[in-house]
């Protein structure tokens, strides 16, 4: 027999078994450039990869967001062996919270021995039932039930001074989806897409609601009648000081929609002939005002041809470089950073006066604010390409596709939910600024964990892989903390109170440090 025959005799061919049956326990030496080691295989082990999700599980405990979500939901089976309805919510918020983009990164999540538990699931529903679960609910049912807990995700929140960011993106298709058109898409011409038309709080990026219709429809007329449905549920101090949008919105019909409402707006308005014809008479003029990182603006009145009356306008204008602005920024970038420059810039066109090229935008607003602040709270709006930038790259607004519409709309609502739920736990533990998933996900999500049982304790044991693992433990403890002495010492609050709380803790830079609806100071409430 040859030397080779001898390896391939001695090579295992199948498990070695202890007597009964059962799988014997393994240690296998393996020879490493750091020497011998021993790797012994654990296959009963409870672990998760998910090791620090059990802090929000907790945050979810607390608030009691996750029961009364699973309470509402408006699925109902007739089937004895049809999965949980909790089993079935649960997995969805397992795999949107792991970074999933597809149904069939589902099965990822079933080797998860922790979490699932810990959420109050007896399994994880496989993909297909996540799909025909979907498919089940009413699409009626289904919106009012979403919307209802987006609602009570920020609602509180309304009480301050906010201004709403209006805008809509494009998610490209491949298939033969329902509702699946060829409209405006930049990135991908010809392909046929969904328009998401969304609404934001600007400056603390929570999702107020989004709609999902087809990819011809990407218009702000198509979103007007959601969105004026949306202000007119809100109680009078709930609405929003102005909305803000870009040269789609700058619209005969948005504008009247927010002045019938006492709503104040912000529009970008598109370079027609009439706004051309202002700008080449307000260039000739002197004295402009400054209006904020080298823009110089000067405020008019204009009436274009199908506008009811006259609106008072903002010409802006900036002398450009060797290069234009947006070029110059965008220069070697990645497309998402290219698009987010774009819009910072405010995406204009090129105009010379006196032998100086400028760039230049106009701005409709019904705000009485001057010139240099009016410029300001435009360019804040660029924060909003941020919104989308997340939600479609690190949170699943570009998956998670069926062919029907009504469930990308569900799933697209469940997304943004979770986005909230998330974005106000990480809040809670840094909230100063906030945390992107591309960052917050490894820092105070992903890390091993191995649970444990001895009588009637259970152990978990973390060990985070992030550089700045002592540092999230750290953080991650204080936020327990804190929702245990929500949990004791607001005893006599009613849920809606308590979460007002964990509200203000939250957004307390926003707030300034009071508690929501109150002149009483965070710490004082918490004790």
């Amino acid at each position: 027999m040859s030397a080779e025959e001898d390896l391939v005799r001695a090579h295992p061919e199948g498990e070695v078994q202890s007597p009964g049956n059962q799988p014997a326990e393994t240690v296998t030496s393996l020879d490493t450039f750091a020497g011998k080691i021993y790797v012994k295989w654990a296959p009963e082990a409870t672990v998760s990869s998910l090791g620090l999700m059990p802090f929000f599980i907790e945050f979810l405990k607390t608030t009691g967001l996750f029961d009364k979500w699973v309470e509402d939901c408006p699925l109902h089976y007739t089937s004895g062996n049809a999965p949980e309805k909790r089993n079935v919510l649960g997995t969805l918020v397992l795999s949107v919270l792991a970074g999933h983009w597809r149904y069939a990164h589902i099965n990822a999540i079933r080797g998860d021995g922790i979490n699932p538990e810990l959420l109050g699931m007896t399994r994880v529903a496989s993909e297909d039932s996540v799909r025909r679960a979907m498919k089940a609910m009413d699409e009626a049912a289904s919106g009012q039930w979403m919307k209802g807990h987006l609602k009570a995700s920020y609602e509180p929140l309304l009480q301050e001074p906010w201004v709403l960011d209006v805008d809509t993106t494009v998610k490209p298709l491949y298939g033969h989806q329902q509702d699946a058109k060829v409209g405006y898409n930049p990135t991908k011409p010809g392909r046929p897409s969904h328009a998401y038309h969304s609404y934001f709080v600007a400056n603390i990026r929570m999702v107020l609601d989004m709609e999902v219709q087809a990819g011809n429809q990407t218009a702000p007329l198509y979103a007007q009648p959601e969105l004026w449905a949306f202000l007119d549920g809100l109680a009078e101090r709930d609405r929003p000081v102005f909305l803000r949008g870009d040269s789609h919105w700058g619209a005969e019909n948005a504008m009247v929609g927010a002045e019938e409402r006492g709503l104040g707006y912000l529009f970008k308005l598109k370079q027609s002939a009439n706004v051309k014809k202002l700008i080449g008479q307000i260039f000739r003029k002197e004295e402009w005002e400054e209006a904020g990182q080298q823009w110089q603006g000067r405020e008019d009145v204009l009436r274009l041809s199908g506008w009811s009356k006259e609106r008072r306008v903002v010409v802006l204008r900036r002398p450009l470089r060797s290069k234009p602005a947006v070029e110059a920024e965008t220069v070697g970038k990645k497309k998402s950073k290219r698009r987010a420059a774009k819009q910072l810039t405010l995406d204009l066109p090129e105009l010379t006066y006196q032998g100086t090229q400028y760039e230049y935008a106009v701005l409709v607003t019904s705000l009485k604010d001057e010139v240099r602040s009016v410029a300001q709270l435009y360019r804040d709006r660029g924060d909003a390409e941020n919104n989308f930038d997340e939600l479609k790259n690190q949170w699943g607004w570009a998956g998670f596709t069926t062919h029907d519409r009504k469930r990308c709309q569900i799933m697209g609502r469940i997304i943004a939910l979770v986005y909230n739920w998330w974005t106000i736990f990480m809040r809670l533990g840094i909230p100063d600024k906030h945390a992107e998933a591309i960052t917050s996900r490894p820092l105070a999500l992903h890390g091993i964990a191995r649970q444990t049982r001895h009588g009637n304790q259970t152990t978990v044991e973390i060990t985070s892989t992030h550089a700045k693992a002592s540092q999230i433990a750290e953080i991650l403890t204080k936020v327990s903390g804190f929702l245990k002495r929500i949990r004791t010492t607001a005893e006599q609050l009613t849920q809606r109170e308590r979460w007002k709380l964990i509200l203000s803790a939250a957004f307390r830079q926003f707030l300034g440090g009071r508690v929501i609806g109150s002149t009483g100071r965070l710490a004082d409430a918490t004790g």
